[in-house]
């Protein structure tokens, strides 16, 4: 064989090489229905997953939720447990007097119940409860009327006086106090 048969010979064989190869190619980007494909499969993986973060997120923060409804009185509970011991000491005290000893047991339950008053006031205080002043002018927002009388000494719509206290928490009135006011 001569020089230029090879030349040739090889020269046909280096273009079926690049006909197949391009049409390998061609084959390949003729497909955009397998790319997209597998492109959507992606991201509908990625979706499932970030929804079901979503909705494990969701669940997570209705279980706080909850948790901190049913616990919210914790702490306020906790403060008035000592109060309760409290009561609790003074009854049995009373339970535990005879005859002979009446007067000093009077005396020691008194002086337990106003030590009780003064500790359950400075519970409900640090739990943000504070008593209404039903002092003065009748004021609709912080007071229930409850009855009229005549009154020499009040001017109209003064409060004469208190039925029941009235108490707040923080701001909002947790109920009015019940009094009575001047005609």
């Amino acid at each position: 064989m001569s020089q230029e048969t090879e030349k040739d010979l090889e020269q046909t064989q280096n273009e079926e090489q690049t006909q197949t190869a391009q049409s390998d190619e061609e084959n390949q980007e003729v497909d955009p229905l397998a790319t997209a494909q597998a492109e959507a499969a992606e991201y509908k993986d990625k979706y499932i997953r970030a929804h079901a973060d979503f909705e494990n997120a969701k669940k997570r923060l209705e279980k706080d939720k909850m948790n901190a409804v049913a616990y919210a009185n914790e702490s306020f509970a906790k403060d008035i447990l000592s109060v309760l011991d409290s009561f609790e000491n003074a009854l049995s005290a009373i339970e535990g007097a005879d005859k002979e000893n009446t007067t000093e047991v009077l005396e020691k339950m008194q002086e337990g119940v106003k030590l009780t008053y003064e500790q359950l006031k400075k519970v409900l205080e640090k739990n943000s409860i504070k008593e209404i002043d039903s002092k003065g002018e009748f004021n609709p927002e912080v007071h229930q009327a409850i009855m009229q009388v005549d009154s020499d000494e009040h001017k109209t719509d003064d409060i004469v006086q208190v039925m029941q206290k009235g108490y707040t928490i923080k701001d909002r009135v947790l109920r009015p106090a019940m009094v009575s006011t001047a005609k």
